[in-house]
């Protein structure tokens, strides 16, 4: 399957230095793969040429607009019709590319793809879902911040989405589908939660139950369902607590000579540990539950975490992604949908 992945070359903190960085060492990586550099053409051509290297599998098609990070996303969507970000998902549309990835503005992305390629069907809103690691591998979780409350059904929906991804993505027939709660116990948790689960032990998921936070990294789950506003929360404090470890670890190891020695005996450890909790290498949320495969992309990443971004895409892709999820949702919601 020949594939083109359209970039917002434009957006994120770092725009095209990060971006077009990126694009090439993907390129060099997946060379069978068309990527779409979409922006400001001379700006684009001048960081092509600073690099000194060029594709054949790399082209560039301009926009003269860009999306600013704390834009909001109506003026964006109302002003902005020629931005790089509009742009590259209407490539999308039109199946121009298969896949659209993007650093910009979360609020503005999400407006302007579901207004551009419009929600699946049963869908009531999309969702924004990511990978974490685990202690056994990794662990998909949603929604992290598109939908700040929800109803029952929609995060049904959610789980739903997220299962089918897993299977697509992981060729897992079963995925282990985890709601997230302040306890295990049925009396637990808030209304809205309790009436999903319900709904959940009816679905035809391979639902586990409630979990605790603790319990997001144990590997035991596939998919881990919560509201954007506790997912965001969620994945927030986890950031805060794996930059909290490190900088104690870095503190203590520089306290004195014989920590310094230490240090560099686990080093070999440490070095492991950094890259088992890279951040960069889990980089690239899905937008679920649009007719199109849209990709975000951490606004502040390197490099090395747009061009993972872009493997998200790429993978999405080549598993038909939107058309197992059109085949398969209105099969696993049911008469649940709203």
């Amino acid at each position: 399957m020949s594939l083109t992945i359209a970039l917002d070359a434009m957006g994120g903190d770092h725009g095209a230095r990060i971006t077009v960085a990126a694009a090439l060492a993907f390129s060099r990586q997946q060379p069978d793969i068309h990527l779409i550099l979409v922006g400001q053409e001379d700006i684009l051509r001048a960081e092509l040429d600073r690099h000194g290297e060029d594709s054949d599998h790399i082209s560039i098609h301009h926009a003269s607009q860009v999306v600013a990070m704390d834009e909001p996303p109506a003026l964006a969507l109302r002003k902005k019709k020629d931005s790089s970000m509009r742009v590259a998902i209407n490539m999308v549309k039109e199946n121009k590319a298969q896949a659209c990835v993007s650093a910009g503005n979360t609020g503005a992305l999400m407006a302007t793809a579901h207004f551009v390629l419009k929600g699946l069907p049963d869908i009531a809103r999309p969702a924004l879902c990511s990978t974490l690691p685990t202690t056994s591998g990794h662990v998909h979780m949603l929604d992290l911040g598109a939908n700040v409350e929800c109803s029952p059904e929609q995060l049904l929906q959610f789980g739903v989405m997220a299962s089918i991804m897993v299977t697509a993505r992981e060729n897992k027939s079963q995925p282990r589908v985890g709601l997230l709660n302040i306890g295990e116990e049925d009396i637990k948790g808030n209304d809205v939660v309790k009436k999903a689960a319900v709904l959940f032990r009816n679905s035809k998921l391979n639902y586990q139950g409630y979990i605790e936070g603790n319990e997001i990294y144990t590997g035991d789950m596939d998919v881990v369902v919560c509201d954007g506003f506790v997912g965001n929360v969620a994945l927030k404090a986890s950031e805060g607590v794996v930059q909290m470890i490190i900088h104690v670890m870095k503190e203590e190891f520089r306290r004195n000579m014989f920590t310094r020695l230490m240090g560099l005996l686990a080093m070999p450890v440490l070095k492991a540990f950094g890259r088992r909790m890279d951040h960069r290498i889990y980089n690239g949320a899905s937008l679920l539950g649009l007719n199109g495969i849209v990709i975000k992309s951490h606004g502040g990443t390197d490099a090395l975490g747009f061009q993972y971004a872009i493997a998200v895409a790429a993978h999405e892709a080549r598993s038909r992604l939107i058309e197992r999820m059109t085949k398969d949702l209105s099969t696993l919601l049911g008469e649940t949908a709203a």
